[in-house]
């Protein structure tokens, strides 16, 4: 299984040859001008909800690389009208198997709003179980103790997780999540791409050291095999 971030909430994986894209936010994002978006590999786009700063190129990816979709109904139904046929609806506590593994959407406690202000449906986040490992994306939330039911279910490998603070977890309580999913690697997401969500990385690793954790953070363009 190989990590690719693109910035922000923005990364990929490669599992058994496929390319899921997760959240793709990558043209508006300053701190991600190197990347071209238009260069971005896709066999599945994942959108774990609605907010601007999670699908903003969601439609141009998925109609050059013939993606599909996998979200919530509400994101679903906004694609699908748009002529999108490659969509495949899910929702929290839903299951799918999948030719790179199962997919398993969980709850994350966020709001989630179109650009326009509509209804975005429920925000989730992502467990993955493969055979190269297993792995969970929180999507935007802030810690919740349905966290502790992960690992009755899926022995995680790494948690990628927001640390930005403000509008989603900050490192404290990214910390206690970690802790509550029983998995001591974490990638950290969501921090720097605004002012209000700048992190000190200092800080960060300090206090994830400090509790027996390992704290990722690639750079942006960067990726690794986890």
């Amino acid at each position: 299984m190989r990590f690719i971030y693109y910035g922000h909430a923005c990364f990929a994986l490669e599992i058994g040859g496929k390319h899921l894209l997760f959240d793709p936010f990558i043209s508006p994002n300053e701190l991600a001008k190197a990347i071209d978006p238009q260069t971005v590999p896709a066999d599945f786009i994942l959108i774990s909800h609605a907010h601007f700063d999670h699908l903003a190129d969601a439609e141009a990816i998925a109609k050059r690389t013939d993606a599909t979709i996998i979200t919530n109904w509400e994101i679903y139904e906004y694609f699908k009208k748009k002529g999108f046929e490659k969509i495949f609806p899910m929702n929290v506590g839903g299951k799918a198997d999948f030719d790179f593994g199962t997919l398993k959407c969980v709850i994350a406690q966020h709001s989630s709003s179109f650009p326009d202000g509509s209804y975005g449906g429920t925000a989730m986040g992502f467990v993955i179980k493969s055979q190269e490992g297993n792995l969970y994306y929180s999507g935007d939330t802030g810690l919740s103790l349905d966290m502790q039911l992960i690992p009755s279910f899926a022995v995680l490998n790494y948690a990628v997780m927001p640390i930005g603070d403000v509008i989603t977890m900050g490192i404290e309580d990214a910390v206690r999540a970690a802790h509550m999913l029983s998995c001591h690697k974490v990638i950290g997401v969501h921090y720097n791409t605004w002012g209000t969500i700048e992190l000190d990385k200092d800080k960060a690793f300090e206090l994830f050291n400090r509790n027996g954790l390992e704290l990722i953070l690639p750079e942006i363009g960067s990726g690794m095999d986890l």
